[in-house]
Order: C-alpha cells, then structure tokens, then sequence
C-alpha cells in the first residue's frame, strides 16, 4: 500500500520572520541588497505580503536594528550572570557581549549611523548601561561624560557615531516624543536633568565637542599612563 507524499508545511509569514530573514540578507550580501522585491523572493511570498507586517524598507531595517539588539541583550545577560563584581566588569561584560553579536552584522554600525533611530530595544541598552555605571556610585556629569567617551563602543563596535537632532529639527524639542523618551530611558533621562544645571544647551547630542574629545583623550592618556607604570617600575 503506497501512501500519497505530503507537502511540508508553509511557515507562517510573521513579522519577526520578515525581520530575520532581513537579517540574514543583509549579512550575506551586505544593506544595500536588501529589497523588498529580494526580500520577498526569499521568503516565497508576494512583495504586498511583506507590507502587512512591515511598511517599506527603512521599517525593516528599524525593525531589525531593534531585533538584534534584543539579541544583544540577551547575550549581555547571559555574559553577567551572576552579576560581576563591579560597574566596571559588568558595563566591560556588555558591551563585548555586544561586539560578539554585532561581528555577525558588519551592516550594523552604518544603519545606525544613517538612521539615529532610538528603537525600543537599542534605547533600553543605552539606559542600562547608564544605570551600571550610576549604580558604582558614579555621578550624572562623570556619567555624561563617560558616554561620550566611550562612544560607539558601548553599543560593540569602534566607530564613532554622532546622535544629532533629525536634519531641520532645528534644535526643537517635541514633547510628546521626549516624554516618550523618557519613559523608555528614565535613566539617561535623570542624567540630562542633571547635567542641563551645569550646560542648558548641551545634550547627549549636541555637547561641546572639544570639551568631549578632551576629556576623552584625557581618560585614554591617564589610562595609557596607568598601565605603564608596572612595566616602568619593573
């Protein structure tokens, strides 16, 4: 007795299936091969199939950048399980656990800095980070000053990226999005409370940049410095 061959089943088209095959298009074959149209083709549906779960490219892309840093997230997790000893072996822990994820994704670091774009997921990773250093007891201006030192690193890759106001906001700030902001980074969003006493122009955005670049090439001097100092005693 012969039985009829059965036809695997279809894998539902999801949104997060649209993002991960997004994902794995722009590692293979680099951003500016993912189409739509491609896109589609890879997940055997009509290109309008895609538009109900995503609304066009930069969407997709938005929505993959979020995705992966929920990867990098939970990676982070794993990596500071049990908690490290210190804010600084925990935020250290981070962010090479971020780098481990972002090596897979080389696309990562240029969609961030074309976009600027504080999806949900990217902007819980930077207030966490502010939120291990505030809990070693550091203060909201040291703080401040530390992310802009460490700049690009945090987020596990070397190049620098500058979080300016959209072209034409012209420094405005819309509340309703910076009450949102808020709500998702209450620690960044305590840090610039803080800071804007001392600067009320300067933001994580738009500080005075040679007084960054100084203190950040002061902390790299003295750290240098540091580190030289057995090997010179020796």
């Amino acid at each position: 007795m012969t039985t009829a061959a059965t036809t695997p089943a279809r894998v539902p088209l999801s949104r997060e299936r649209v993002l991960r095959e997004a994902i794995r298009l722009a590692d293979e074959s680099g951003l500016d091969a993912l189409t739509m149209r491609r896109l589609a083709q890879q997940l055997g549906v009509e290109p309008m199939s895609i538009y109900y779960h995503v609304r066009g490219k930069d969407a997709v892309v938005t929505g993959a950048l979020d995705l992966i840093f929920e990867d990098v997230a939970r990676r982070a997790e794993a990596a500071t399980t049990p908690p490290p000893a210190s804010w600084r072996e925990h935020l250290r822990a981070r962010i090479l656990a971020a780098r481990d994820v972002l090596q897979d994704h080389s696309w990562v670091p240029r969609a961030l800095e074309a976009r600027g774009t504080m999806t949900p997921a990217f902007g819980s990773w930077v207030d966490t980070n502010v939120g291990v250093m505030r809990s070693g007891g550091l203060s909201w201006d040291l703080i401040h000053h530390a992310m802009h030192t460490l700049g690009s690193r945090q987020f596990g890759f070397s190049q620098e990226l500058i979080l300016d106001d959209p072209p034409g906001a012209d420094g405005q700030v819309d509340a309703a999005a910076a009450a949102a902001l808020g709500e998702l980074m209450p620690n960044v969003r305590a840090m610039l409370v803080d800071v804007v006493h001392d600067d009320e122009v300067g933001t994580l955005g738009w500080c005075d940049d040679r007084t960054e670049f100084e203190f950040a090439l002061d902390i790299l001097l003295e750290g240098i410095e540091r580190r030289a100092l057995p090997t010179a005693a020796g």
